[in-house]
């Protein structure tokens, strides 16, 4: 039984894309809406293998102190029940599968949706959800034991990343592709590639901060829920905008990033690196992985991996990378 008074959840947002009844139902808005750059609709982005259920086990394995972990998806099973009652069987009841009905409540036009960015603007809306949450993508995993002060320090979220020059010169040379190719476009409906790093800068200018931002890298990301609540409830229009794209679109802005530069504006001082081994096992030299693997075992400084795109990579690498995950998560 969980004894720490300071409660905090995990919300992971996940979809299986390879599910069929997903599948004929992306299509079908695809087919709807007619979309001249193809980033926001690439395969990769909605696609799964059970990377959620070791994801779901780090957590519960390194660690303990989370009370609840929310996986909030379309309407789909991540099917990691019968992998939790086998190795936490007193932590069954702390996995909830929260449905985008829930977090989209009056907001239900905007219907089914494809897109985390969007996804991600909501995850705060959810039911019985504590103040203290950290949000992971699915691809996600803790490598080694962690302490509470790894995500909150006197009820602060611990805001990990790293301060950056704002992208001004990249977002103006940009918006001049932009106009040039849709000024040859017959349709002239195309739409620059969704950034992960703009996405941010333009959180971070929301709030206020004109020549650098905090940028985030790929790591869990703790959060105070009151802080969004507080911040959407007088800014609905800002909302509403960023979750009307049913795909991921260049025009939106970061809510983990927007919530960051809320924590710094507001005083909070916990800044901290990633701590974090990222591993893109795509077109990569033979030794790629096998250095990143003893990364994360030498450097006792990281606590965390995310593995992108691990769908395209090869049968080889995927074992390579999944065995070694489940040895972390296993080994006594």
């Amino acid at each position: 039984m969980l004894k720490d008074p300071f409660h905090i959840d995990v919300v992971i947002s996940w979809v299986d894309g390879k599910a069929a009844k997903h599948e004929k139902k992306i299509q079908s808005y695809i087919d709807k809406e007619v979309i001249n750059n193809s980033h926001g609709i690439k395969k990769t982005r909605f696609k799964s293998i059970n990377e959620i259920e070791y994801c779901v086990l780090s957590i519960l394995k390194f660690a303990p102190f989370v009370k609840n972990i929310f996986i909030v998806t379309d309407n789909q099973d991540p099917k990691i029940f019968n992998a939790v009652k086998t190795n936490f069987p007193e932590r069954f009841t702390n996995i909830k599968i929260i449905d985008h009905k829930e977090i989209f409540e009056n907001y239900e036009r905007f219907l089914p949706v494809f897109n985390s960015r969007s996804i991600e603007s909501m995850i705060w809306r959810i039911k019985d959800l504590s103040n203290n949450f950290v949000y992971f993508n699915d691809d996600f995993f803790i490598i080694r034991p962690i302490k509470i002060s790894d995500w909150f320090i006197n009820g602060n979220p611990v805001l990990r990343g790293n301060w950056k020059l704002a992208p001004k010169k990249q977002i103006k040379w940009i918006a001049l592709s932009e106009k040039i190719r849709n000024y040859f476009s017959k349709e002239k409906k195309y739409s620059p590639k969704p950034n992960f790093y703009i996405s941010q800068w333009k959180a971070a200018k929301i709030i206020g901060f004109d020549n650098k931002f905090f940028r985030i890298e790929h790591t869990p990301h703790a959060i105070n829920r009151k802080r969004l609540d507080f911040f959407f409830k007088k800014n609905k229009t800002l909302l509403e905008k960023n979750i009307s794209y049913r795909f991921r679109n260049y025009s939106q802005f970061n809510t983990v990033a927007l919530s960051n530069h809320l924590e710094i504006k507001k005083g909070n001082s916990n800044l901290e690196p990633p701590k974090a081994v990222y591993i893109y096992p795509i077109k990569r030299h033979k030794n790629y992985i096998k250095n990143k693997l003893e990364q994360c075992d030498k450097d006792l400084e990281m606590k965390f991996l995310c593995v992108q795109s691990l769908d395209r990579s090869t049968i080889q690498d995927q074992q390579k990378i999944m065995s070694w995950i489940k040895n972390r998560i296993f080994k006594k």
